[in-house]
């Protein structure tokens, strides 16, 4: 009779144990199914910067890249005059005039415009402009005129008529005023037309400036030539 009991008693709580989950599971709340995570398709390949698409700054040549390398560290237009160390003499680089940018990027190529500019106009004083009222050659401003570099460039075979190529460089007379303003030609081109490297009042930029203005002279290191 006991076991009769127990067996019955068993049986019991089993059928509320199963009656308990039946219950549980019928009426708990439908549950959402979990989002699925977006998935976000990166392009293959991301476009190339902007200076890509107009020139390869690694197939620059050297006065190119030496300009160029200036962008960012000469960053004022200063025009006042400075006493300079001669010969090599500088103001220093965090600022300068249009005539600095050449200046500095031929002497990465062996070409000291201040001491040149200076032994010609000593031997040859009368075929420069004289318009700032000088007697004598000054070494600290006389290379930093572009009158005096068109001359001297004139005069020592750099003056080309074809069309431009990197490393070239050109004078301008400023729309306006007629001020003259200098730069060299980049490799790189905005469509057909050359980027110029030139400092024009905020430091040196890169910018497509060559057609705007007049140009005055177009110059090229004579090849197989000493400057």
């Amino acid at each position: 009779m006991r076991l009769l009991r127990r067996v019955g008693f068993a049986a019991l709580l089993i059928a509320v144990a199963l009656s308990a989950a039946y219950f549980a599971n019928t009426t708990r709340p439908p549950q959402k199914p979990a989002a699925r995570a977006k998935t976000v398709r990166l392009p293959e390949t991301m476009p190339p910067p902007a200076s890509e698409h107009i020139g390869n700054a690694d197939k620059a040549p050297p006065v190119v890249r030496a300009a160029r390398s200036q962008i960012g560290r000469t960053v004022r237009y200063d025009p006042a005059y400075t006493a300079l160390d001669y010969p090599m003499g500088d103001v220093p680089i965090v600022k300068g005039v249009c005539t600095d940018v050449v200046i500095r990027a031929l002497r990465q190529q062996g070409i000291d415009l201040q001491q040149l500019v200076h032994q010609d106009m000593k031997a040859n004083f009368s075929a420069y402009p004289n318009r700032w009222g000088l007697k004598r050659p000054d070494p600290n401003i006389d290379h930093r005129r572009v009158p005096n570099l068109e001359v001297y460039f004139t005069r020592h075979g750099w003056a080309v008529q074809d069309g431009y190529r990197a490393g070239d460089i050109v004078t301008w007379r400023l729309a306006g005023r007629g001020l003259p303003h200098i730069g060299i030609v980049s490799n790189r081109k905005q469509g057909d037309t050359p980027l110029i490297i030139h400092n024009i009042g905020a430091g040196t930029r890169e910018e497509n400036i060559l057609f705007r203005h007049e140009i005055a002279g177009h110059f090229r290191q004579p090849a197989n030539r000493a400057p």
